[in-house]
């Protein structure tokens, strides 16, 4: 059995991340803290913040206390909290020989210089940020093995990396010509705390932080090439779907993309490569750690669309932090990810 706290339990992704812990044959959820930043999750009993779990565990969320966390003995901890919560924590989880798995951005980004910009800190930590390995088992699951700090994908980020990245990768994509990448989410992206944006009567389908989405450097980095990433609201709970334009190098078809798509993803148990003609839907992956997959091309002009679909608060957090646990520590990565799970948000 693998011990594990959860620090950010409250939240949404925290909270879905606690349920499939919960779940997870191999694993004893020893411990439930909140963020320093969340106090009002502090000291409240799991089962009523999300009365779906009532009879199924008695653990109380905490303040955040670090000695506590580690009088515990865990051998994983989740952070699902603030991007500076999980900047100064992680540290000294670290130090103390503890797996550190990181859902924020906190040590996503290899360069230290784009954090102020993006994440409005500066980075204390750039060894960190060049020992960390990025959370996407797709792509990284070699250096997941072994790793101490996994800094889990994003949300955007995993629903546009794993589409573009092996086509740049095999020289399938004209990188003269931009990737121009539309994402749509749910509200449940914006995280728990409400806002006016956010309310039931306000949210609507908009645009938002163009040109600035913290998201775009991560994408970037990942891709191997410039992406314009565009994030867009959308009037329901969860889920992304996001539409990916790209010019196809010389020589390159629909059928040549498919075919490397196929063999890359083909034994992937998360990701789902649809056929001819069948495009993605947000209703098709709710709920589960699938990211589908869809493409079609233009042959007159040789214009690529790659179509995904994902459910930000499992492929896109949870459920990818529960992946990339089992990747770790040697457990087969379907384990405690196979059924769906009801909505958390009442």
């Amino acid at each position: 059995m693998i011990r594990v706290v959860v620090i950010g339990a409250g939240g949404y992704s925290g909270a879905e991340l606690t349920g499939l812990l919960l779940g997870h044959p191999n694993t004893e959820v020893v411990g439930l803290f909140g963020s320093s930043r969340r106090g009002d999750n502090s000291q409240a009993r799991f089962d009523r913040l999300y009365p779906r779990f009532r009879g199924r565990t008695d653990l109380t969320v905490h303040a955040m206390d670090l000695n506590e966390i580690a009088s515990l003995a865990p051998d994983a901890v989740f952070l699902a909290t603030p991007h500076e919560v999980s900047h100064n924590a992680a540290p000294t989880l670290l130090e103390g020989g503890l797996t550190v798995l990181d859902l924020s951005g906190a040590f996503r980004l290899v360069d230290p210089n784009l954090y102020p910009q993006h994440y409005g800190f500066e980075h204390e930590y750039p060894a960190l940020l060049r020992d960390a390995v990025y959370g996407l088992p797709e792509l990284n699951r070699d250096e997941l093995l072994d790793a101490q700090l996994i800094a889990v994908a994003g949300c955007y980020p995993t629903s546009i990396i794993p589409a573009v990245a092996p086509l740049i990768s095999a020289g399938a994509i004209d990188t003269q010509a931009p990737v121009v990448a539309d994402s749509i989410s749910g509200v449940s992206g914006a995280g728990k705390s409400p806002s006016a944006r956010s309310h039931f009567c306000e949210v609507s389908l908009e645009p938002y932080s163009v040109f600035t989405h913290r998201h775009g450097p991560e994408i970037n980095q990942h891709c191997g090439t410039r992406v314009i990433f565009t994030p867009h609201l959308g009037a329901f709970d969860r889920g992304i779907l996001s539409t990916m334009h790209m010019q196809l190098a010389q020589g390159w078809t629909e059928d040549r993309v498919r075919a490397l798509l196929d063999e890359k993803y083909g034994h992937e148990p998360f990701v789902r490569i649809l056929d001819e003609r069948t495009w993605p839907a947000i209703s098709a992956v709710r709920y589960t750690n699938y990211c589908d997959i869809a493409l079609q091309v233009d042959d007159s002009n040789a214009h690529l669309i790659v179509v995904s679909a994902l459910d930000n608060l499992i492929k896109g957090a949870a459920g990818q932090a529960v992946q990339c646990m089992n990747t770790r520590f040697g457990i087969p990565e379907t384990v405690g990810l196979g059924q769906d799970e009801p909505c958390l948000i009442r």
